[in-house]
């Protein structure tokens, strides 16, 4: 039978090679987060004023919402 230690850290446990994979990841995460916040914006900034105020936004709210700060 197999078992999978998950309490243990990963981070740098490989080395160098660890290391290169860890920078990849967090470029790939950026760009994840970043299309994530375009996706919202681009989403929030097309509703009306109107349906805007339904959900308790205004323009303004729009960089702050697309940025995780509300």
């Amino acid at each position: 039978m197999a078992a999978l230690d998950t309490t243990r850290a990963t981070t740098g446990s490989f080395g160098f090679a660890g290391r290169i994979g860890a920078f990849f990841a967090s470029i790939v995460n950026a760009i994840v987060e970043w299309n994530d916040a375009r996706a919202t914006r681009n989403a929030l900034s097309s509703l009306t004023d109107r349906e805007l105020e339904d959900i308790g936004l205004c323009r303004g709210d729009i960089e702050a919402v697309a940025a995780g700060g509300r």
